[in-house]
């Protein structure tokens, strides 16, 4: 089909014939079109398959975030319109991850069951060309990661309206793991139940961060129903499917999971709640990331326990030019009211001035561990 003016998408114009004969020529350019893309597509697999052979000549992994953020990165910085950039990086994502899938299909392990934010987020980054392996809890997504039962995991790590969740950093501190990467998710929480309505809700079940998220509406709304705290909210909307007393707060895929209705949607008390989600792999397994221009440093510090010595650990950063993006504090258990900094940082330690601050800050704490070095959300 030739690209011209007047028959270039975005350029069709009405020729006063009846309507169903404009659309009919339209949909017969739009089925052309499907049918290039359908070739160039298995034109990239072919491709990436061949990439994959040459990987196997020295080891190389079949999946490198890195390459993948710059590679969405480049197609969105050439995107010429009408198709919104946002748009662009979920698109991409798919076709990467079933040309990946052709290679090898990667197992990763996620807080389940089906149909829970963390499962979201896992599709959003890893593409649906995967093994997926719901877990019960966040402290299993981390055992399967380490033990090889799954590839990658995926854990939440903070919330815009809750903050951090402890378990979270407590794990990625105790365990040999890395962070290859993080996306961020708008979390919407419906109330489920197997009735449209709210009455002779007795219960209402869902994960922890969620009640807290939802406490302004339960308390306004649902002031006499008991808040049952359960490992996910999946596994809430399970418990609704079982029992018309209880309610579920959990995603509208959970509702059509669990064949419940939407009794009222967004009735989380932030309009915009957001969860950020890291990636993860045993840290013998994974492959360090190259500098991309977009990546964050993730570090596990403590200090002796002295006046200024919080101060000091921000002077290294000034002094080379590294900004820092986050800052949290955990009580080290030692039980001498000491603690470990999680803290992010803006580049990657192949840069000279990340490195330099790295290494004067590894001379003044007691505790120092590189979580990971990872692209930021390409999304």
């Amino acid at each position: 089909m030739a690209d011209t003016p007047d028959s270039a998408p975005g350029h069709f114009q009405p020729d006063g014939r009846p309507v169903d004969e404009q659309l009919a020529d339209l949909r017969v350019q739009i089925d052309s079109v499907d049918q290039q893309l359908l070739s160039l597509l298995n034109q990239r697999a072919r491709l990436a398959q061949a990439v994959g052979e040459v990987k196997k000549i020295d080891g190389s992994p079949v999946f490198r975030p890195d390459r993948e953020a710059q590679v969405i990165d480049r197609v969105k910085a050439r995107n010429p319109g009408p198709v919104a950039s946002d748009s662009i990086a979920p698109i991409w994502r798919e076709v990467m991850s079933a040309c990946r899938a052709l290679e090898s299909r990667q197992r990763v392990a996620f807080l389940g069951p089906i149909g829970t934010f963390s499962e979201q987020a896992t599709l959003n980054y890893f593409g649906s060309s995967i093994e997926p392996l719901p877990c019960p809890s966040i402290d299993e997504v981390c055992r399967a990661t380490v033990s090889g039962s799954a590839d990658f995991g995926v854990l939440p790590i903070e919330n815009s309206t809750e903050g951090v969740v402890a378990r979270s950093l407590d794990l990625l501190l105790q365990s040999p793991l890395t962070i290859i990467g993080e996306t961020s998710l708008l979390v919407t929480h419906n109330l489920l139940r197997v009735t449209p309505d709210r009455a002779g809700i007795t219960q209402v079940c869902a994960h922890p961060q969620a009640l807290a998220q939802c406490q302004g509406w339960l308390s306004q709304n649902l002031p006499d129903a008991e808040r049952v705290a359960v490992s996910s909210n999946a596994e809430g909307a399970r418990l609704a499917a079982a029992n018309p007393a209880v309610a579920a707060l959990a995603s509208e895929r959970a509702a059509t999971q669990y064949g419940l209705h939407v009794v009222q949607k967004a009735v989380q008390d932030e309009a915009h709640n957001r969860t950020r989600f890291v990636m993860v792999s045993h840290t013998d397994r994974a492959t360090p990331a190259g500098v991309t221009g977009h990546d964050c440093t993730s570090l596990a510090v403590s200090v002796d326990n002295r006046p200024g010595a919080v101060h000091d650990l921000l002077v290294p950063l000034k002094r080379h030019g590294v900004s820092m993006t986050r800052f949290e504090s955990r009580p080290a258990r030692s039980g001498q009211w000491e603690y470990v900094f999680f803290i992010d940082l803006a580049g990657h330690p192949a840069q000279d001035n990340v490195a330099a601050a790295l290494d004067e800050l590894r001379a003044q704490c007691s505790l120092f561990k590189v979580l990971g070095s990872y692209p930021l959300d390409a999304h």
